[in-house]
């Protein structure tokens, strides 16, 4: 195992452990307000210092990783699902379909991704679901085009062409010969795709658009922060930097595991 999925695994861990048992063990909830104590410093409000209101900075970090990474996991489900569907079908089998799938990734292509998300989360009322809904209108053409690519160099092989020649049907051809030879390539997407989300999530909520206000989130918490830069610079600080560790965990853990997983290293 590489340095870097070493770090990877090992960061990933601590963000699990935060989000399963963080609320548990935060000094106290998210939504503790206490306007005496608003602002303060770290030491004098606990380990991080207070917010907007007097909410622990740390309180609100711990619960908003349950966040962060429920909106990660999801979006990455909802396009890895979507994007192997389609691009599986276009590679395997090709014709129209395929055509018409790579025009539609064309003209998606043609826009940023984010500001179609921008779109969709200022149309829809703010909630965790229409967060993951934004994110996933795009996400899934990086993993359609990345399918289909290397569907189209599987489905060449020999062991690919000997099952069509036996006459074995083309969605058990799919599911035991082709699918499996492409997980690498998808996983490895798949791990970065898991840091753009939470950073999507943190930029539509540092927007207004992310999260039901009141819910805890590290882009709610760093739009605090920016405006009270000035005045209380930790409150930007602290959700900054879980924003950093989470996708950089997410960018080791990718480049790991393609450095693993690539049998010509």
């Amino acid at each position: 195992m590489n340095l870097l999925l070493r770090i990877g695994l090992g960061g990933l861990s601590i963000l699990l452990v935060a989000a399963v048992i963080g609320p548990f063990i935060a000094p106290s909830s998210a939504h503790d307000i206490d306007i005496t104590r608003e602002l303060l410093a770290p030491g004098e409000g606990g380990l991080l210092g207070t917010g907007v209101n007097g909410v622990d900075v740390l309180s609100w970090l711990l619960h908003g990783a349950r966040v962060s990474l429920t909106v990660g996991l999801s979006v990455v489900a909802v396009s890895l699902s979507v994007g192997l569907f389609f691009g599986t079908i276009a590679g395997f089998f090709g014709g129209w379909f395929d055509t018409i799938l790579m025009r539609i990734i064309d003209v998606l292509l043609a826009f940023p991704g984010i500001l179609l998300a921008i779109y969709i989360a200022a149309v829809l009322p703010p909630s965790l679901t229409n967060v993951v809904l934004a994110l996933s209108a795009t996400g899934w053409v990086g993993y359609a085009r990345l399918v289909r690519g290397q569907v189209l160099q599987v489905r060449e092989l020999d062991y690919v062409q000997a099952c069509r020649a036996m006459g074995m049907g083309s969605a058990r051809t799919i599911t035991r010969h082709v699918l499996p030879n492409i997980a690498g390539p998808v996983l490895v997407h798949g791990s970065f795709g898991l840091g753009g989300a939470i950073l999507g999530e943190a930029a539509l909520s540092f927007l207004g658009l992310g999260v039901a206000p009141g819910t805890p989130s590290w882009g709610a918490l760093l739009d605090d922060g920016a405006q009270f830069l000035l005045v209380a610079p930790h409150l930007a600080i602290a959700p900054g930097l879980a924003i950093l560790i989470a996708v950089l965990t997410f960018n080791f853990l990718g480049d790991g595991l393609r450095d693993h997983l690539d049998v010509r290293s």
